[in-house]
């Protein structure tokens, strides 16, 4: 017999740093999903990844408290970021985009990097071919201000 589906959550979590502390954990509680089962099974899944890597999970919970997980491939955000080596800045201490896209640039990838980052999310992206998911790579530099060579 199928398990009686109570709702499906989104969150974006650091690659093998999940732990009970906000937001992963009142998230989680609320829900009545055991929090220290699904932080050891995400920390499991997500050792080979870079430490610290934004990932975007897909939790979907049952009525009998267990629950399954989608981890998605890092947002194009980060890897251009990583490519172009922006460093941190800010209250939070992260790399950001321009403040003016289009009419300012911040740094530089080749097509080589696009196509890397594209060959990683390809499974993420809605894609025929590595050639359509440069394509939507290429937009997401763009709008970031950064630019390709």
């Amino acid at each position: 017999m199928a398990k009686k589906l109570a709702g499906t959550m989104k969150l974006q979590i650091p690659a093998g740093k999940a732990n009970p502390s906000p937001p992963v954990g009142p998230a989680l509680g609320q829900r009545g999903i055991n929090i220290m089962e699904f932080c050891k099974a995400f920390n499991a899944k997500t050792q080979e990844m870079e430490p610290g890597a934004p990932c975007p999970t897909v939790i979907t919970y049952y009525q009998d408290k267990s629950f399954t997980m989608d981890i998605k491939t890092p947002p194009a955000s980060y890897y251009l970021k990583k490519a172009a080596g922006l460093k941190p800045v800010g209250k939070r201490n992260r790399p950001r985009g321009a403040e003016n896209p289009g009419r300012e640039t911040v740094a530089t990838v080749t097509v080589a990097q696009v196509r890397e980052i594209a060959e990683a999310k390809m499974k993420d992206l809605s894609a025929n071919d590595v050639e359509a998911a440069m394509q939507i790579i290429l937009g997401s530099a763009k709008s970031m201000g950064i630019e390709v060579k």
